[in-house]
């Protein structure tokens, strides 16, 4: 039972474990992480305003289960959206994995650590603890599937033979599944980057009360083109010309109209 109880809780980055020196394996409770489970809520309903409910639903996922493959995201994704349409309309995988690529281009999810090269130990007693390691290249780097499919509705149960022809042949069909092309690519929710987008709304809107609208533009600006090109916890934002701030192609790739004389450049 507890190591049930800690397997959950790794899963969901809430524990974890290092080797002492010794050999003894030591685990611990990451408060801090803990205590971020009460901005769920927030988590979601942010992917949910910047990318519809598809964005909603592959955040409720990844946090409810901890750690997931795109291609499970995807299809649960799919089946949960089907489920809301109307009769004859279904979510097709195509729809949701764009979406999921968006959350990973924007750094909103992440690649789990995956087992490093030299894990595997040839010594005759094998280490008690995986070598975990994050590949930053990788880290954000969706994997190139061939996902073709729609979501599926439940039947109802309401004939027992049915329901038992039909738990049998979804058990056939999980044994003879093969792994999928992403096996073993698990992603995650990152949180720091919803707390910077927390961050970036705040210093936006802190701008606009105290100077204009204008200069909140500005910085909304400067804080957009330096978010994925940035770390979240940076001080500051990449260095930018005047040019790439005031520049009307900038301005209006986020959605703004505003040009270079409103903005007081020449």
């Amino acid at each position: 039972m507890v190591r049930k109880a800690l397997c959950v809780l790794i899963q969901h980055n809430l524990v974890i474990f290092q080797q002492q020196k010794r050999g003894q394996v030591e685990y611990e409770a990451q408060c801090s992480r803990m205590l971020r489970i009460l901005r769920y809520p927030r988590y979601i309903y942010t992917a949910k305003t910047l990318y519809s409910d598809t964005g909603e639903l592959i955040v409720e996922e990844l946090l409810l289960n901890g750690k997931m493959t795109m291609s499970a995201v995807v299809k649960k994704v799919a089946d949960r959206l089907t489920e809301t349409m109307e009769d004859g309309k279904t979510m097709d995988y195509s729809e949701v994995s764009a979406t999921f690529t968006c959350l990973a281009d924007t750094h909103f999810v992440q690649r789990c650590p995956s087992l490093s090269k030299g894990s595997e130990s040839t010594e005759a007693r094998p280490s008690p603890t995986p070598a975990l390691a994050f590949n930053e290249k990788e880290m954000y780097a969706v994997p190139k599937l061939n996902l073709i499919g729609k979501g599926k509705r439940k039947h109802s149960d309401s004939a027992k033979e049915d329901g038992e022809r039909g738990a049998k042949r979804s058990k056939q069909d999980t044994e003879s599944e093969e792994p999928s092309a992403d096996s073993g690519i698990f992603w995650q929710v990152n949180i720091d980057r919803f707390h910077q987008h927390f961050r970036d709304q705040a210093i936006v809107s802190a701008v606009a009360n105290r100077m204009d609208q204008t200069s909140s533009e500005i910085v909304r600006t400067m804080l957009r083109m330096s978010e994925v090109t940035t770390s979240s916890n940076a001080p500051y934002t990449q260095p930018l010309s005047s040019n790439e701030v005031s520049h009307p192609f900038n301005l209006k790739s986020w959605g703004f109209i505003l040009w270079p004389e409103e903005v007081g450049f020449s």
